[in-house]
């Protein structure tokens, strides 16, 4: 699985990457040596998840060659001031151990706990961190910068007041729960969109319909969910940390027909089991 898109700024990134959110630091060196073993070359972390220097451990032992690989990382949600946002991007190279980053982006427009917050406007602290992430573009530290939870409004706080457009912007988007009008707009400004827990971590896949589409194609309910979201045009970003797992998810060599896409892209899906208490899942 080797494909890749074309962002804005030139660059190309990979279409299926590895998710690492929730895999825990002293098991990040494992999961991503494996997969980068196994044939993955895009890897995605965040401060927030607090596994950089497992993941850039693994990296380092996986022996593939640095250029090969594409890493993201995320300025924490928290960072909405020039100052903060700018360390972190140096904290994060320096635990992840690179000398650059392949993308980094804002984790949300919001810091967690004003997730989705009416009250509070956070458009002048985005511009600082976007500004942050502009500088470490042009000092070479990172080679594209993005944007991650945001909503169209928040993209369009960044298109009309800053002088880079972002290349990318990551979301929740699965069966059951695709934001289509963001999707398209993103589109429009010619922003990547990636894909984060592509299957709900898990829930997704307790869908009936899901189990009956999945079984047309002779594929699991998880290859089902990555190739909808690959031909949907976005960026799929699984996590697994099952070398098992992580093979079948490269496996796709199926294509879903118009029919069951159109199938698929009806289906509601609004129960996120345990997951509910993350601000991601809380239907904000």
């Amino acid at each position: 699985m080797r494909e890749v898109l074309k962002m804005n700024d030139k660059t190309a990134i990979p279409i299926l990457g590895l998710g690492t959110w929730l895999v825990e630091n002293d098991k990040a060196e494992r999961v991503v040596s494996q997969a980068l073993k196994l044939g993955y070359r895009h890897i995605d972390t965040a401060q927030a998840y607090k596994n950089e220097v497992g993941v850039g451990k693994g990296i380092f032992l996986s022996g593939i060659p640095r250029e090969e690989i594409f890493v993201t990382s995320k300025v924490a949600a928290e960072h909405k001031n020039y100052q903060d946002a700018s360390q972190s991007i140096d904290l994060s190279l320096r635990d992840l151990g690179l000398d650059y980053l392949d993308l980094m982006i804002i984790h949300s427009p919001q810091p967690w706990s004003e997730w989705r917050s009416s009250d509070k406007n956070f458009d002048q602290g985005n511009l600082e961190a976007w500004r942050a992430l502009e500088d470490a573009q042009k000092a070479g530290k990172v080679k594209s910068i993005g944007l991650s939870n945001f909503l169209i409004k928040d993209v369009e706080n960044i298109l009309k007041n800053s002088n880079k457009k972002p290349a990318v912007n990551q979301i929740l988007s699965h069966i059951g729960n695709t934001p289509f009008a963001l999707i398209d707009y993103c589109k429009e400004h010619n922003i990547v969109v990636e894909a984060y827990s592509p299957i709900a971590h898990g829930q997704a896949l307790k869908n009936d319909i899901l189990k009956k589409v999945a079984s047309k194609y002779n594929v699991s309910s998880v290859q089902l969910s990555i190739q909808y979201i690959l031909q949907l045009g976005m960026v799929a970003l699984p996590k697994a940390e099952n070398p098992e797992h992580m093979l079948s998810n490269m496996t796709l060599d199926f294509t879903i027909s118009r029919e069951d896409m159109a199938l698929l892209k009806s289906v509601k899906f609004v129960d996120y089991g345990e997951y509910a208490n993350f601000p991601v899942f809380s239907g904000k």
